[in-house]
């Protein structure tokens, strides 16, 4: 990577099945010039998140419009001001906002960009990447403004080795919840159990449905959903009464040609429970809340960040294939610099 340019990955062809190469675009521009009202970015984390490949495939994400063919790929991360003509940012001030996949970039500070300085008092940047920013967020406010999570709650978290599922397990335990989480592997499993999970269920190697039926015998008070498909289809057959059903993501649904249809929705009915899809930003008066609270829970132990950073901008399109793959444990975040 050439400090003195900025460098980009930009759209080459739709994703058909996983991410590959020839998907990308690698280009090389100036470093870009800044005028009255800006401020000059220096990128040092940029993390990776599953709806990143929806992009990629022009989908309209976030009710923004859909991303073309050599449009440079969206993402957010953190980056340090380096210069600025805008009174609100000085040089030196670390910020978490949508910079998309570059190492550089000039700033306004708009409302889409959706620019916060970090404060971590001591924590890593790299936080503000996952933990500390939209993986944590998204894990905060679903799960507890739509899971509404009372202690002695049994909680269900699939893809629970993730980056959103790996804070919800633990945010869960901390409000006196018994988890149980659900991921792929017993390497997987084991860091579940070593998270604080009273149980973790490999459904690649083990019946869901008979796992759950042994774990929860009065059934799940709160699933967090992560995947959908067949995993949330088998949640839904094991409901205890005044259940919650939190829709987060759908990583199982993404690559398939045609939508899961979810056909055992009604139970819902059976047990006097709710489902609530919910999306991040209509939670951004609590952004500040979650930050708190998540960094509370990480100085005191409560909360440990699980991180699977990969170094160099050029490991962007492979991080997030790992994503698809699976092979990723926590947060997947792309170190592009070393932080001041």
């Amino acid at each position: 990577m050439r400090e003195d340019r900025n460098c980009q990955w930009r759209i080459a062809a739709r994703p058909r099945g996983n991410v590959s190469a020839s998907d990308f675009a690698y280009e090389e521009l100036p470093v870009p010039d800044i005028g009255p009202g800006e401020f000059l970015l220096r990128t040092l984390y940029l993390g990776i998140r599953p709806l990143m490949r929806m992009y990629m495939q022009g989908i309209a994400v976030a009710g923004e419009k859909p991303l073309a063919i050599g449009d440079l790929i969206h993402g957010r991360g953190v980056a340090q001001v380096v210069r600025s003509l805008h009174p609100d940012f000085s040089p030196g001030d670390i910020i978490q906002g949508q910079i998309g996949w570059q190492t550089w970039k000039a700033s306004r500070g708009t409302e889409r960009e959706r620019i916060r300085k970090l404060e971590f008092n001591g924590l890593p940047y790299s936080l503000g990447a996952g933990v500390l920013g939209m993986n944590g967020f998204s894990a905060y406010t679903g799960f507890v403004y739509c899971g509404y999570p009372m202690a002695g709650d049994v909680a269900v978290v699939s893809a629970a080795a993730g980056g959103v599922g790996s804070t919800v397990v633990q945010i869960a335990r901390a409000l006196g919840c018994r988890v149980i989480g659900i991921a792929g592997g017993p390497k997987k499993c084991t860091m579940l159990e070593q998270l604080g999970c009273d149980a973790a269920i490999d459904y690649k190697n083990e019946n869901i449905e008979l796992r759950l039926a042994e774990l929860c015998p009065d059934g799940i008070d709160i699933y967090f959903d992560n995947v959908g498909g067949e995993i949330l289809a088998t949640c839904m057959e094991n409901l205890a009464h005044a259940a919650r059903v939190v829709l987060c993501g759908s990583i199982s649904e993404y690559m398939r040609e045609e939508p899961f249809g979810l056909r055992n929705y009604a139970n819902l009915r059976m047990v006097n429970g709710s489902m609530n899809g919910f999306f991040v930003y209509n939670f951004e008066h609590l952004f500040d809340e979650a930050t708190d609270r998540l960094a509370g829970w990480i100085r005191s132990g409560d909360l440990k960040p699980v991180e699977d950073i990969v170094d160099g901008f050029e490991s962007m399109p492979d991080a997030l294939a790992r994503l698809y793959d699976g092979d990723n444990v926590g947060v997947q975040v792309c170190r592009v610099r070393e932080e001041p």
